[in-house]
């Protein structure tokens, strides 16, 4: 497998690909709330000055990918804050191979890029819903960041902040 950035002529096949890895949330959430995150999957927000997109690759086929927003972006077009570090958006891994490390592959490679750029931190948000994905992130020291949750669509599911800061727990980091 190779972790490398995406090519221009593949932003269409990403987006498709993670809006079909994110399908199995559909039954968990509300019409509104769906329609609202499959317009985040596939915005154009994800291609805007500085933001980066990688892919997963396995026998020539992308098989997850993942998008780094730099510091001081807006990541959400909902939101007027934007922080001093990066935030990782839209961790997709291809159902069939999942378990194997690609989505913490993709993950480090965002930890990775952000620390040569000079960057103390990366923030991400995920759905309360997104249990793998919250385990994941947890078990690389990404710490809770309660302080940004928001409810994007006032249907009770709340998106919850993680931010994951370098130089904390050195002898657990896994970078």
């Amino acid at each position: 497998m190779q972790i490398r950035k995406m090519h221009d002529v593949e932003i269409d096949m990403v987006r498709d690909k993670r809006i079909e890895c994110y399908v199995e949330y559909r039954s968990l959430v509300s019409e509104n709330h769906w329609d609202a995150l499959i317009g985040t999957l596939s915005s154009k927000n994800d291609t805007s000055p500085g933001t980066e997109i990688y892919v997963a690759v396995s026998d020539n086929l992308i098989v997850g990918s993942i998008v780094l927003f730099p510091g001081k972006s807006k990541s959400y077009e909902w939101t007027s804050g934007a922080p001093d570090y990066p935030e990782i958006r839209m961790l997709a891994v291809d159902r069939d191979f999942r378990g194997k490390g690609i989505g913490r592959s993709l993950v480090m490679r965002c930890i990775d890029e952000s620390r040569k750029k000079g960057y103390f931190a990366v923030g991400l948000h995920t759905a309360e819903f997104m249990k793998n994905a919250i385990l994941l992130y947890t078990k690389m020291n990404f710490k809770r960041m309660p302080e940004y949750d928001f409810e994007p669509a006032d249907d009770g599911i709340i998106v919850k902040g993680f931010k994951y800061t370098f130089g904390d727990d050195k002898e657990e980091n896994p970078c």
